[in-house]
């Protein structure tokens, strides 16, 4: 007898595998869901997913990385948004993403600090381009923004 793991699955998100474990297009759900529950799609969760539908690892794997809003990785608590849509771009956005990850101590590949305070992410849009440039912290969003404005809104998350 073989041994589901859960990975930490709530009894509600169980129910939702088992609900889509045979119909088509059913990876791409779970997967959703999965990342909706717990923030990232950890590698306990894709084990479980796997076996719980009887899916190749490597496949679920391979959704997970073609997609970029799935994350392999645990987000901080305040999820910072740059976004990198044309006009934020070429108003400098990418000199917040930089200054951001200065200021948190994130090197090359780090996501989230090492407290589990705050997540740096690019994203291809916020939709707010009339005040490019522009980042969200948990869905608040700043815009017509410098780099020198990113300390002052870090510290405002620190504090609270």
């Amino acid at each position: 007898m073989t041994t589901l793991t859960n990975a930490g699955f709530s009894k509600e998100l169980e129910a939702f595998i088992d609900e889509w474990k045979e119909k088509p297009g059913n990876l791409i759900m779970i997967l959703h869901k999965v990342q909706e529950e717990q923030g990232y799609i950890s590698k306990e969760a894709a084990k479980a997913i796997s076996e719980r539908t009887d899916t190749h690892l490597a496949r679920i794997y391979g959704v997970m990385s073609f997609y970029h809003f799935f994350k392999t990785q645990k987000p901080g608590k305040y999820q910072i948004n740059v976004c990198l849509g044309t006009a934020c771009y070429l108003k400098g956005a990418q000199d917040l993403i930089d200054e951001a990850r200065e200021i948190l101590g994130l090197n090359e590949g780090d996501i989230s600090t090492k407290d589990g305070l705050f997540s740096v992410e690019p994203v291809r849009c916020i939709g707010c381009c009339g005040l490019a440039p522009v980042l969200s912290v948990n869905g608040e969003v700043y815009g017509k923004l410098d780099k020198s404005h990113v300390a002052g809104i870090l510290e405002k998350y620190k504090n609270i």
